[in-house]
């Protein structure tokens, strides 16, 4: 075959020119771009690492933005929790000051001022808010979360995070932890606050090594003759089982054995104590929870004395002591000692000489068109408030009646209504055997089922009811507002009625409360509730405690596992404005806890926000190292990104290099042999 000359440009030119072309525009485009390839189809598996490389970035882009927002968050509660700290600490100085009894009146009154400016400043610094939203209200970041009246109005809501896969970090500190948190290692702590000096010898101090003759005195000033003491003990185990009991010592006896007595009505025994009891230097009596995070403990004492001998002293009634005297010595021989004091006034058919016999069966006590107990109701599985869908069972003690049941117990609902009108009300809780739990109007006789909620409606079953239920009565007595017959139907409209005149529902710190909304009589309201176990005064041998309180002559409470913020700051404020060291109820507030009491207040509430700034400090700080892994997991991503996709600048200058030589060699050759004359060919 003849070689023509066509056939040898297209040898030489015409394929290696297409090639040389394409890697020169292809490695243009790369130094061009920086990149080693535009298209999928320039090199698939590149580009596909190269897209889900891509995604990663986003996503840590998205990851570092949610941790950044968590962290100013975390980092601006941090310095916040800083100032209260900065704050407490001189609120603490102060009480230290006020309570080293060199302080008049006026350097008393000084002190208290500069503390409720403290407390303006805490409660500014609880509502603290960044572009409009609350640091400390949980998720419900638009509520200011303290109301003027101190309580917290936000949720217990985790705001969390995202800093990475399957993986969330709260960035919040709610203010349900901060105001209402709870302390599980804390052991409960209560006092009496009636003063008691030494009877016999007036410039002497009580102390457990006392006799008891010099606690309750003795009339003819005779030690030969020996009396009989006789005290009444009321109150609440750790785990919530009530106590009552009768004590009954010889007056030789001492206070340490009055002391060990109480100690094992509450269970302590040879070998363990589960609670300590203590006598101060004011003869008040201090019982301490040796179980932690418990709620529930709580004390109530009355001693009494008949100095003729004839025993008027020992009753099974303890509305039978009501004839005695309080001020020593008495005019007649019974003597009753009162140890604690609430200004509550006693209900219906309780004893009204002596406030101090009464434990549980108090009124609610009354502030313009609102009535509140102030028992808080605790469950006893786990020391929380109760809630109204809590059964009852879950609080009261089954250890009462009938073991491990609330059926054949009832309470006794007594007062007035919003009307004025006197009611006397008894709730049954029975179980179904017995037809369900019911309430009886004692003055008309009536009775009516408590209906459930269930499909069939029928009387509840005694361990089913819940404090909805419980409410529900309590608001259609409260507000005059009775089923018209014994039918769900009927009972229905009666709840919703009595919803139209009042609000019967359980506080934020578990306490049953109620509200008048008809306001009748614009000085408050006209109701009164007294709620209570109507076995509550009877001493009888084998008689039943309390199966649940709502209302007590308790003692007072100087330390608890549960936290309420600003309600204690206030109680301290209150000791040092009432110019109180200690608790005395023989003037002013009854029921302050004195300043002394209140520095250890102060310690428990420092300790309390010094964990949650420990956890809010913690959670900042997790953030930021999240902040920085995602930072260099970015950092890696994108390397490798480069690694895969960007060009080597280098490498490819010198491959452009290598093109152009080749290219220019190809058209040189090109270029000479088109210069051939036919003579060369032949």
């Amino acid at each position: 075959m003849r070689v023509i000359m066509s056939m040898y440009y297209d040898s030489i030119y015409g394929s290696n020119n297409s090639k040389l072309n394409k890697e020169l525009f292809d490695v243009n485009k790369q130094i061009a771009s920086g990149l080693k390839i535009q298209y999928a189809k320039d090199d698939v598996r590149t580009f596909a690492e190269t897209m889900q490389l891509d995604n990663e970035v986003a996503v840590l882009d998205q990851i570092k933005q949610s941790t950044e927002s968590g962290y100013k968050v975390a980092n601006q509660t941090d310095e916040i929790m800083n100032e209260f700290n900065t704050s407490l600490n001189r609120m603490r100085t102060l009480l230290l000051q006020a309570s080293n009894g060199t302080n008049d009146d006026t350097s008393l009154d000084s002190i208290a001022d500069e503390l409720r400016e403290i407390e303006k400043n805490l409660r500014g610094l609880a509502n603290t808010s960044i572009n409009g939203q609350f640091l400390f209200s949980g998720s419900a970041i638009e509520i200011k979360p303290i109301a003027d009246d101190g309580v917290y109005q936000g949720n217990d809501d985790a705001m969390n995070s995202f800093t990475g896969s399957n993986n969330l970090q709260q960035y919040n500190l709610s203010g349900s932890d901060l105001f209402l948190g709870e302390e599980v290692l804390r052991n409960r702590e209560v006092t009496s606050n009636t003063l008691h000096g030494n009877l016999l010898v007036s410039d002497k101090l009580l102390s457990s090594s006392s006799t008891l003759r010099e606690l309750m005195g003795d009339k003819d000033n005779s030690s030969a003759t020996v009396n009989t003491d006789y005290f009444y003990l009321r109150g609440t185990k750790s785990d919530g089982s009530a106590i009552k009991e009768k004590i009954v010592l010889n007056d030789t006896a001492k206070i340490d054995t009055l002391l060990k007595r109480i100690g094992i009505a509450y269970g302590n025994t040879s070998t363990v104590d589960v609670v300590a009891i203590s006598m101060n230097n004011n003869g008040q009596i201090v019982v301490k929870d040796k179980i932690k995070g418990s709620s529930k403990l709580d004390f109530h004492l009355v001693g009494a004395v008949d100095y003729s001998g004839a025993n008027t002293a020992d009753v099974n009634d303890i509305d039978n002591l009501d004839g005695g005297e309080t001020t020593y010595p008495p005019a007649g021989d019974l003597y009753v000692k009162e140890f604690m004091q609430s200004g509550l006034i006693p209900a219906n058919g309780a004893a009204t000489n002596i406030q101090g016999l009464v434990y549980d069966r108090m009124e609610f006590s009354k502030d313009g068109f609102y009535l509140a107990s102030n028992t808080a109701q605790v469950t006893k599985s786990n020391n929380a408030f109760a809630a109204p869908s809590t059964k009852i069972s879950e609080v009261a003690d089954l250890t009462q009646g009938n073991l491990d049941t609330l059926d054949g117990s009832s309470l006794r609902l007594t007062g007035t209504d919003v009307n004025g009108g006197a009611y006397d009300v008894t709730i049954n809780f029975f179980n179904t055997t017995n037809s369900g739990s019911t309430f009886t109007d004692n003055i008309t006789g009536n009775t009516y089922d408590i209906f459930n909620m269930d499909s069939v409606r029928t009387a509840v079953n005694a361990d089913d009811m819940t404090y909805q239920q419980l409410l529900d009565v309590v608001n259609m007595v409260a507000t005059d507002r009775y089923p018209a017959t014994n039918t769900p139907t009927d009972y229905d409209n009666a709840i919703k009625s009595a919803q139209l005149k009042g609000d019967t529902y359980l506080s934020y710190d578990g306490k049953v409360s109620f509200h008048d909304l008809q306001g009748m009589d614009a000085n408050g309201t006209l109701a009164n509730i007294s709620l209570y176990d109507p076995n509550s005064n009877d001493f009888t041998a084998g008689a039943t405690s309390s199966i649940i309180t709502f209302n007590t002559n308790n003692a007072l409470t100087i330390s608890d596992p549960k936290t309420d913020f600003f309600k204690t700051v206030d109680a301290m404020i209150v000791a040092v404005e009432d110019h109180k060291l200690y608790p005395d109820s023989s003037s002013g507030n009854i029921r302050n806890v004195g300043i002394e009491n209140a520095i250890q207040k102060m310690d428990d509430l420092q300790d309390h926000v010094l964990r949650m700034h420990s956890k809010i400090g913690a959670q900042s700080n997790t953030l930021n190292m999240s902040l920085k892994r995602i930072e260099t997991l970015k950092i890696s991503t994108i390397s490798l990104r480069s690694s895969l996709l960007d060009t080597d600048l280098a490498e490819s200058s010198l491959a452009l290099q290598q093109l152009t030589i080749n290219y220019k060699a190809m058209l040189s050759t090109v270029g000479m042999v088109s210069k051939l004359s036919l003579v060369n060919y032949l």
